[in-house]
């Protein structure tokens, strides 16, 4: 048998939402539905009964549909187990979690282990198995989410567990920002060469619409600036940005960050 045995599928949601839904023939379990109606409309057309719904962290756009999920599946004499982060208390949650727990999910021969993330908001987590990573919007394809509670030495560290998996882990994040991201990547290595032909086949591949998701770990280490900041070159772009000497990982980081986001 097959170390997991579901797929993946993606539900797409306002103007760059994904919303993840792992499956098998029979059941379901969403993360981050921020749009319960497109999940439902899903759920029907595929004749799947939602079990789990992950939640990552608080925001609207992230738990939007939760309540609606619920009140679908009460309405069918179905139970929801709902896991999210303890820190919010966040309506409808079954499981609160702070990181370092299981979620064993028998339907699908798969236990993900749930990592605390803080930065992007104080109770983000992740949900990580064998092979893929929901990890909301802590990172992102060439880049990471903003600092709207946390600091950057949370965030710094949370990025750094992210990079100790394995390269081949695959990662579900919850928004299409890749090719903009990729185009800030290439203002602080303008001769990554890993970035510029990744970037050229996001811009193709954004052409016609297709979702630029999964990433793996292994290729965000080559073209996220916010996995690099351990090395010179991201170093010294952020000395250059500050016009100061910078020579660690989270003054490196803080900087790049700034950069992002007064781009």
């Amino acid at each position: 048998m097959p170390t997991t045995a579901y797929q993946i599928d993606v539900i797409k949601a306002f103007n760059d939402n994904y919303i993840w839904l792992l499956r098998n023939q029979q059941y379901a379990v969403i993360v981050d539905p921020s749009d319960a109606n497109v999940c439902i409309n899903y759920l029907k057309q595929h004749g799947l009964i939602l079990t789990d719904i992950l939640i990552t962290h608080h925001h609207h756009d992230h738990i939007g549909g939760l309540s609606t999920l619920i009140e679908y599946n009460e309405q069918r004499d179905q139970a929801t187990r709902v896991y999210a982060p303890k820190l919010n208390e966040i309506s409808g949650t079954t499981h609160p979690l702070v990181g370092n727990e299981t979620i064993v999910l028998e339907q699908f021969n798969t236990t993900f282990k749930v990592i605390a993330l803080p930065g992007h908001t104080l109770g983000h987590i992740g949900y990580v198995d064998d092979a893929s990573l929901f990890c909301g919007d802590t990172l992102f394809s060439a880049g990471c989410g903003r600092l709207f509670e946390g600091t950057p030495a949370q965030m710094s560290q949370s990025l750094a567990q992210l990079a100790q998996l394995k390269d081949t882990t695959k990662v579900y994040c919850s928004h299409e920002y890749t090719l903009a991201n990729l185009t800030f990547a290439l203002m602080v290595e303008p001769n990554n060469l890993d970035i510029l032909n990744y970037y050229n086949q996001v811009v193709e591949a954004r052409k016609q619409d297709k979702t630029t998701l999964p990433s793996t770990i292994g290729l965000e280490k080559t073209i996220n600036p916010f996995l690099r900041c351990h090395l010179p070159q991201i170093q010294q772009a952020a000395s250059d940005y500050k016009n100061a000497i910078i020579t660690t990982s989270i003054e490196t980081f803080a900087a790049i960050r700034q950069w992002k986001d007064n781009v």
